[in-house]
């Protein structure tokens, strides 16, 4: 049986307005290129698709279009990069955002397709898997 590798995960929320998603999609899969040349195990995009499901535990939970107040025109992604370890991330995210930073003037006039303060992020042990 294969062992996985991955013992830290990079995970994000974030609302992307329907008629921006292609925008989206095109700015994530060169974010996908950039994470993976430098070092990370995995990488991500997930668009949201049964948001309100039936838990079946007759108890009320939190729904991810309750907790970032989705509007009608908005759609919910939840985006996962995984890593050996935390310092393994920190060396991947440096080498990225060195990347990136060489890349700003090209950027600077271009809008984020989803607004940052509407996202939640936060890095993650693997505790079972």
């Amino acid at each position: 049986m294969k062992k996985n590798k991955t013992n830290y995960v990079d995970g994000y929320v974030f609302v992307v307005p329907k008629n921006k998603i292609a925008a989206y999609r095109a700015m994530a899969r060169e974010g996908s290129k950039t994470w993976m040349k430098y070092g990370a195990l995995d990488y991500k995009e997930c668009m949201g698709d049964d948001l309100n499901p039936n838990m079946g535990t007759g108890t009320p939970v939190l729904t991810f279009p309750k907790m970032t107040k989705t509007k009608k025109n908005e759609t919910i992604w939840f985006s996962y990069i995984t890593y050996k370890s935390r310092a393994h991330r920190d060396q991947v995210n440096k080498k990225v955002m060195a990347e990136m930073e060489t890349m700003a003037e090209k950027y600077k006039d271009k809008p984020m397709p989803f607004d940052m303060r509407r996202m939640a992020y936060g890095g993650f042990k693997v505790v079972v898997g």
